[in-house]
């Protein structure tokens, strides 16, 4: 018999001790992928529809053929997985800070997102997402920015994250897409109008996405946020 609980895998980072545990969930009956830093609980294979979302709402907001998109955090790999079965993807690349994280995926240690590392069309980079942003360290245009890393824009991981959530660090992402291109981004807490106006100070349109979905731990629905803005104002370098 299968044991009901099992970490696959432990390391320090500089972002503090990560783990990736493996448990049998006796509510949903599911086996259960989870990803801890230190005592935060960061991401859950249990849900995964709004990671999903994140991609396709933020895809679906574009047109064209041989799109290039990046993806900033890695995690469990669904949302870089969903990106990829756009038939108009051409590449995918994933900015993670964390190198535990890649190697798990290099090893395919989650079933659901098992050949992410070996796709050709996936590139995982290990790297600060926010720091690349912030230093122009990304040179090849996009046309779209899929971004889940902290819970949401008011609840970081890290304090050094809250500059791309304003104005300017919004405007350093948008110097990386193309005039076409979509920031879409995933959050736990409900749309924030603050963020949202700041979004609209940068981008010509912006749409917010409650992603609801079934709990059965809970016996009702939960839902998180994608905010999808579009277009890019033109801003002086």
């Amino acid at each position: 018999m299968a044991a009901l609980f099992e970490e696959l895998d432990w390391a320090e980072t500089p972002w503090g001790e990560i783990s990736l545990r493996r448990r049998r969930d006796r509510i949903t009956r599911r086996t259960v992928y989870e990803v801890k830093l230190d005592d935060d609980y960061l991401m859950s294979s249990q849900f995964t529809a709004t990671e999903q979302a994140l991609a396709s709402l933020g895809l679906a907001a574009l047109e064209g053929e041989r799109l290039e998109v990046m993806v900033g955090g890695l995690g469990l790999g669904y949302t870089a997985s969903e990106a990829l079965l756009d038939p108009r993807v051409a590449r995918v690349t994933v900015v993670e800070a964390l190198a535990p994280v890649i190697d798990w995926h290099q090893r395919d240690l989650l079933p659901a997102t098992s050949g992410l590392a070996a796709d050709p069309r996936c590139d995982l980079r290990q790297h600060d997402f926010f720091a690349l942003v912030r230093d122009r360290a990304w040179s090849t245009p996009l046309d779209a920015l899929l971004v889940d890393i902290d819970h949401s824009p008011a609840h970081l991981l890290r304090e050094d994250h809250g500059d791309f959530y304003t104005q300017d660090g919004l405007r350093a992402a948008g110097r990386m897409l193309r005039p076409h291109g979509v920031l879409s981004l995933w959050s736990d807490d409900p749309p924030d109008e603050a963020f949202t106006a700041h979004l609209g100070a940068v981008f010509e349109t912006v749409e917010t996405h409650t992603v609801a979905f079934a709990n059965p731990v809970t016996d009702g629905t939960s839902s998180c946020s994608v905010y999808v803005a579009a277009r890019p104002v033109a801003a002086s370098s």
